[in-house]
C-alpha cells in the first residue's frame, strides 16, 4: 500500500471514530465550529478559587483535547493532560448542554460555558441565568431527573 493511501485511511478511519462518537453522545459546541462550551476550560470549573469567584477560565487553542468529536480547550497543558487522563470527571452534564432545557423538554441548547453551578458533585452549563436560578430556588434534584430522562432519549435516538 502506498503512502498515500495509507494516509487517507487514517483519515477515513478518524472520521468515522469522530462521527461514531457524535453519534453517541453529542456535545455543545459552537454553532460553526467543533469547540466545546464556548472554548472554556472545563478543568477550571473544579477548582476552588473558580468556584468561589464564579469565573471560569478561558482555553487556548495551543492546549486542545479532542473528546466525543468536540476539541475542548484549556487554560494551561495541565488542564488538558487531567481532562485526558480522566474526561468523565471534568466534562459538565450532558456534555454542556443547558440543563435546564432538558429538564423543560426544551431539548438540546447549546451553552457558552458561562452560566454554571455545581448540583452535588456534578457541574451543569445553562444557557441563560433565569435557568440557573431555577435550579438553585427550584428542586433541582427532581429538575436533573428529567435532563437525564431527556439525554437518555435522545441518546438512544442517536
Amino acid at each position: 500500500m502506498n503512502t498515500l493511501v495509507r494516509k487517507l485511511c487514517l483519515v477515513l478511519m478518524a472520521n468515522v471514530a469522530a462521527a461514531a462518537a457524535w453519534a453517541a453522545e453529542p456535545v455543545s459546541t459552537s454553532l460553526f465550529g467543533s469547540t466545546a462550551i464556548g472554548g472554556k476550560d472545563t478543568v477550571s470549573y473544579h477548582e476552588a478559587a473558580v468556584r468561589q469567584s464564579h469565573r471560569v477560565s478561558e482555553g487556548e487553542s495551543r492546549f486542545e483535547v479532542k473528546y466525543l468529536g468536540a476539541t475542548w480547550r484549556f487554560a494551561s497543558q495541565a488542564s488538558a493532560d487531567r481532562f485526558s487522563a480522566n474526561p468523565a470527571a471534568y466534562a459538565p452534564r450532558f456534555n454542556g448542554f443547558c440543563a435546564n432545557a432538558l429538564s423543560t423538554g426544551e431539548g438540546l441548547v447549546r451553552t457558552d460555558g458561562q452560566v454554571w453551578e455545581f448540583f452535588g458533585d456534578k457541574l451543569f452549563l445553562f444557557y441563560a441565568e433565569p435557568g440557573r436560578q431555577r435550579w438553585l430556588k427550584g428542586d433541582w434534584q427532581s429538575y436533573e431527573r428529567e435532563a437525564d430522562k431527556a439525554w437518555q432519549a435522545i441518546i438512544q435516538k442517536r
